[in-house]
């Protein structure tokens, strides 16, 4: 068996309004990305605080976690070869204006924030983000 790299990917709340989560899921599987774990939940404050802990104290932090924790998010790991860089390569620059065209956040984010997916942005955040999410996920 090939040891497959992981990396958490959330397709946040507007992804959730725009009902785009099947397109988002589509184009992760169509890039041989399989899913090991998914759950729809609300991120609660505490949860979004502990994720994004890296920005803490930067300018748009609270509406980071004010977006996070506005409505329901979906979750999940995603395994593959290269899991991380193809995942992120797949939701482009976190920025849409600045995405490359046929990306996620091109294709359907609104701004640096509201940007309808979060992917793990190293194998050493994604092992963090993936326990923070699913606790047993390496037990």
């Amino acid at each position: 068996m090939v040891f497959m790299k992981k990396s958490l990917v959330i397709i946040k709340p507007d992804g959730i309004g725009k009902k785009i989560v099947g397109e988002i899921i589509s184009r992760f599987e169509n890039e041989n990305l399989y899913i090991s774990k998914l759950k729809m939940i609300h991120i609660d404050r505490e949860l979004a605080c502990m994720h994004y802990c890296d920005h803490k104290g930067k300018p748009y932090f609270e509406r980071l976690i004010n977006y996070i924790t506005a409505d329901s998010s979906v979750v999940m790991v995603l395994e593959g070869e290269d899991a991380v860089n193809k995942v992120r390569s797949i939701m482009g620059n976190t920025d849409p204006a600045k995405a490359i065209s046929g990306t996620i956040r091109s294709d359907f984010g609104t701004d640096i924030t509201i940007n309808v997916v979060h992917g793990s942005d190293s194998t050493e955040s994604a092992e963090r983000e993936i326990k923070l999410f699913f606790k047993n996920y390496y037990q």
